[in-house]
């Protein structure tokens, strides 16, 4: 979190941390940790500026290169949104395309941001939770 408040020009918006079950991911594979954080971008920051950083940031903390498709990772980090940009190409799709269907992006979400609507969607984030069906399993470990 500390090193997220680098890329903030205010303070971060966090959401408590929650335990998950995995998500097609290998079988075996643990639980996750999840989070969601707000961040202003500084005026020069892009969306794929930030990636960047995010990607450097989960090397320092140990990622290696994925061999299986959702296995488990030191660190993942996730551009859900970036104000109303929407981008779809090889590195970058804006909005994240499945974060409306996964109750480990919504249920955060939700804590910190439960009137967001991503852009090109016509819900919020609090409706879609609300509607979801999901066997997904989340326990709120820390605020």
């Amino acid at each position: 979190m500390q090193q997220l408040q680098a890329f903030s020009s205010q303070p971060l918006v966090k959401s408590s941390l929650w335990q998950t079950s995995p998500v097609d991911c290998p079988p075996g594979s643990p639980p996750f940790v999840n989070a969601v954080v707000g961040l202003v971008a500084g005026a020069r920051e892009t969306p794929k500026s930030l990636l960047v950083k995010l990607q450097a940031m989960e090397k320092e903390f140990g990622r290696q290169p994925k061999k299986i498709l959702n296995e488990p990772r030191s660190l993942d980090l996730d551009l859900i949104a970036f104000g109303g940009e929407m981008r779809n190409t090889p590195e970058l799709t804006l909005p994240h395309p499945r974060a409306h269907l996964r109750r480990f992006v919504l249920q955060p979400l939700a804590e910190i941001a439960p009137e967001v609507v991503l852009p090109g969607h016509a819900k919020t984030v609090e409706a879609w939770l609300k509607e979801l069906q999901s066997n997904e399993t989340i326990v709120r470990l820390a605020s």
